[in-house]
């Protein structure tokens, strides 16, 4: 299975986790808010129905102080409290539902009230307000009020109705309980299911990181490994990875490359070497025919010398400075085929020891001096590169120097990480045009029949530091002489 649908699968996997508690908490939040507006009505019902209760007490009350008072002050609050019951019915009647059992009770209760009303408080209300305009109507309501209160059935239905509106809120009251212990267990349940699912997603998250991470991280190690093996020069090199995803790819591409950098590398050495064979046999083959040459030249000088015409002599003389030119070419390209071919160990050098050295084996011509800074360091280093690169420096400006009276200065500036030599002359200089051809093999700003120069030195120099991978720079204007510096490891 490719990592991509590993890692897909893996968030895939723990978003589900995570919508299910999502789902089970949306849930959870619509129960307590449903829970919330039940026990806002609950609340309601069970507030009105005292208020209720309350009220039916005054209108009792209210009823009897009249009937034996006859006070106008008692019907009023007689007449309150009725409107404000049948204010507090209807409500109640549109707030409990009509599955609810509460229906039913309030249905009686309403009946109760209504009975109540209709046949005994109205009727006895009516009664005694008619009661002053005749003795008739005094009889009628005297005999009513013993009908309906003394010998009727006025105090059994007021004890039923309150008794029926306190089973009504002792009701209500138990629902409360009931729906708060079920909400309380959903609460409690939903809270144990959210953790668990939560702590598991959590767990299954983190399994799955550090399986992809350790599945990822190895393999990856495994062709850094790889990759540094190769750097090393180790090319002989392979990473086993038997799978199917994008780092299976990625480590058979490796494993591919390796094998076409180990041919590659197989087929650059044999070359490398064919081209160091090659330079020996050439070299010595071309020494042969130029040997004899000089052999005949040398001949013919001594044989007929004094029979020669002077413009044959002048010619046998340019021959012969053809000949030593060409036999200094083969040696240059000699000297650059070995340039990086050999392995010279570190040593500690006197650099001031080195440069004089290096002078004394160089012809330096009258009214040119060498000038050499004092109380150089003494390094850790290769000799043999080292002073390769400066003894052509110095010899290239010996020889190009066209003043009658100049000087080169050796001089060395120590820096953090690296010395940087300069070489410094006041000879004709070198145009801008020219600052890289110089470095070119046999390239030689000189006409070669007026100045000999193979072009080798300054090549020898750039190979040298390229295969260090280091820097050379050339400073330089016509006729304002020639500055080059280099970069040398510490």
């Amino acid at each position: 299975m490719k990592i991509s649908q590993l890692i897909f699968l893996g968030f895939l996997a723990i978003l589900v986790m995570f919508t299910i508690t999502t789902y089970i908490n949306y849930n959870q939040a619509e129960k307590v808010n449903e829970n919330s507006e039940w026990f806002a009505k609950s609340t309601t019902i069970m507030r009105e129905s005292n208020r209720f209760q309350r009220n039916i007490l005054t209108m009792v009350s209210g009823l009897r102080g009249y009937l034996l008072s006859g006070e106008n002050f008692f019907i009023q609050s007689y007449d309150s409290a009725k409107q404000e019951n049948i204010g507090i019915l209807g409500q109640l009647n549109e707030i409990i539902p009509d599955t609810s059992a509460q229906k039913q009770a309030l249905a009686q209760l309403i009946r109760l009230n209504d009975q109540w009303m209709l046949d005994f408080a109205d009727p006895l209300i009516a009664a005694k307000k008619a009661a002053h305009t005749s003795d008739s109507s005094l009889q009628a309501y005297n005999a009513l009020y013993r009908d309906k209160l003394v010998f009727g059935t006025e105090q059994s239905i007021n004890r039923s109705l309150q008794q029926r509106f306190r089973d009504f809120t002792n009701y209500e009251y138990t629902l409360r309980e009931a729906r708060s212990e079920v909400l309380s267990d959903s609460i409690r349940q939903t809270r144990t299911i959210s953790f668990y699912l939560t702590t598991f997603s959590i767990v299954l998250g983190f399994l799955i990181s550090l399986f992809l991470a350790y599945r990822i991280s190895t393999r990856i190690m495994a062709m850094v490994k790889m990759a540094n093996t190769i750097a090393s020069g180790n090319y002989e090199v392979h990473t086993a990875d038997r799978g199917k995803d994008e780092l299976s790819q990625l480590a058979n591409s490796l494993n591919h490359m390796a094998g076409v950098l180990s041919e590659n590398i197989r087929l650059l050495q044999r070359k490398n070497e064919e081209l160091d064979q090659f330079a020996h046999i050439v070299s010595h083959d071309l020494k042969a025919p130029l040997r004899g040459i000089d052999n005949v030249i040398t001949w013919i000088e001594e044989d007929y010398s004094n029979q020669l015409p002077p413009k044959i002599s002048e010619y046998i003389q340019l021959i012969k400075g053809r000949l030593v030119r060409a036999e200094n070419m083969i040696r240059g390209i000699l000297l650059y085929a070995r340039v990086g071919k050999e392995n010279p160990e570190k040593e500690y050098i006197n650099l001031n020891a080195l440069l004089q050295d290096t002078v004394e084996n160089i012809v330096i011509r009258p009214g040119l001096r060498v000038e050499i800074q004092d109380g150089l360091p003494e390094i850790y280093s290769e000799r043999i590169p080292l002073q390769q690169v400066l003894s052509n420096l110095i010899s290239n400006a010996v020889k190009y120097h066209d003043k009658p009276d100049g000087y080169i200065k050796i001089f060395l500036q120590n820096n953090a990480d690296y010395y940087e030599f300069f070489v410094e002359d006041n000879g004709p200089g070198i145009s801008k045009t020219y600052h890289e051809k110089i470095f070119a093999i046999f390239q030689t700003l000189e006409a070669r029949d007026s100045f000999e120069s193979t072009g080798v030195g300054l090549a020898i120099v750039k190979k040298i530091l390229d295969d260090r991978k280091l820097a050379i720079t050339v400073s330089s204007e016509i006729g304002k002489g020639t500055l080059f510096s280099f970069t040398w490891p510490k």
